[in-house]
């Protein structure tokens, strides 16, 4: 069979539905009785169960980070530019481990799965949730696979902020700990985006105050508006204007409220924004960027970062992107700032880019260069434990 994918792909690769029958107590106060995370893994898991990864979604993400699920598709995963033979995060040396978290739309348990207790789907009923929640599921993932410490856990936005949470909530189950264009919490201007995004998809008459499945129909136009506003805040100003700048589709102006899509950019988002309605849904939507602003690493350690990450034991790199004014730099200088205050081994590296919030999913090759670097130290380290092992 002659080869359909690239050399450094992960190739094909196949989801897997866990299943927990043990009650999952949450941050709320409530239990999920029993739950079910979707599941990719890439690369082997080796004898010593010592060099699994584990890779953190940002808001919209989910288990497919990288590889392909058919020969048809066009498209490979989410992180596949980082994710694979030869790439940063080596499948030739690790054994990746990339999830659809509780709360998701993409197969995992959530706002369109079946509440065992009514028998109904959870819908706007689905408890909400805290990232210490999802930290917690994925630590039941580890026992399940057998993985008592991962080798490094890996995150971009709000996946950076799963990842420091891993590292306050269990700090001797990961040894290197990857934040990448993420904050200790949100500002008031990353809430005031999130909340314009919620408003927009609850103002959709197709809403139904969250019971649309009932009414067999979608927000789609809320949920579109939502993307739209997410996406313009995710590129930078720069970016934009390569891509687009005030490019017209026919040409010609045309006047009139009525008049047709003229400017690209339009163009351009109103497309994201309506695939964005097709492939998400509205309650898992709400629920993330509540999870989203919700965030305070340090609020539990009277707001004081640097003895929050005094618990931590696992070394760090932070990463954040020059044009990212989202999450921008000073946010990762404050937790890099923190982390040498509460004495921990950090490294940080601000990439120079025009990409905005989304260059930590693009390919950047100094971005690249020092994430192979530090994932290819942590992949000696494995080798350096396993030879140990061996000698005992």
């Amino acid at each position: 069979m002659p080869e359909v994918f690239p050399p450094d792909s992960v190739g094909l690769v196949s989801p897997q539905l866990f299943t927990f029958d043990t009650p999952l107590e949450l941050s709320c106060g409530r239990n999920l009785q029993n739950y079910e995370l979707m599941v990719e893994t890439y690369g082997e898991l080796n004898a010593d169960k010592n060099n699994g990864v584990l890779i953190c979604h940002a808001l919209s993400g989910h288990h497919h980070a990288a590889g392909y699920h058919s020969t048809a598709d066009t498209k490979p995963g989410w992180w596949d530019a980082y994710i694979g033979p030869g790439k940063p995060i080596d499948t030739r040396h690790f054994f990746v481990v990339s999830l659809n978290n509780i709360g998701g739309c993409h197969g995992s348990t959530g706002p369109r799965t079946i509440n065992p207790e009514t028998g109904q789907l959870w819908g706007k009923h689905f408890p909400p949730l805290r990232v210490r929640d999802w930290v917690t599921s994925q630590a039941k993932l580890a026992d399940k696979l057998g993985i008592a410490q991962w080798a490094a856990i890996v995150g971009g936005s709000l996946g950076g902020m799963t990842a420091m949470r891993w590292a306050l909530e269990y700090p001797e189950r990961l040894r290197h700990c990857v934040v990448i264009a993420s904050a200790a919490d949100l500002t008031a201007q990353n809430i005031a985006f999130n909340e314009l995004a919620r408003r927009a998809i609850r103002s959709d008459s197709d809403f139904h105050d969250g019971d649309y499945l009932e009414h067999d129909t979608i927000p789609r136009s809320g949920l579109a508006l939502a993307r739209m506003i997410g996406h313009v805040t995710y590129l930078s100003d720069a970016l934009m204007e390569e891509r687009f700048g005030r490019e017209l589709r026919s040409g010609t102006f045309q006047q009139g409220l009525d008049a047709p899509i003229e400017f690209q950019v339009e163009s351009y988002l109103r497309h994201q924004g309506d695939r964005f309605a097709t492939d998400f849904d509205a309650n898992t939507y709400l629920l993330m960027t509540k999870i989203l602003d919700y965030f305070d690493l340090a609020r539990e350690y009277g707001g004081d970062p640097i003895k929050a990450f005094s618990h931590a034991l696992c070394n760090f790199l932070v990463v954040s992107f020059s044009s990212d004014w989202r999450f921008a730099p000073a946010r990762s200088r404050e937790i890099v700032k923190s982390l040498i205050a509460a004495d921990k081994n950090v490294a940080y590296a601000e990439i120079q880019s025009d990409m905005g919030h989304d260059a930590f999913l693009l390919p950047n090759a100094r971005y690249e260069g020092v994430f192979r670097a530090y994932m290819t130290r942590v992949a000696k380290e494995i080798d350096t434990f396993t030879t140990e092992e061996d000698a005992l």
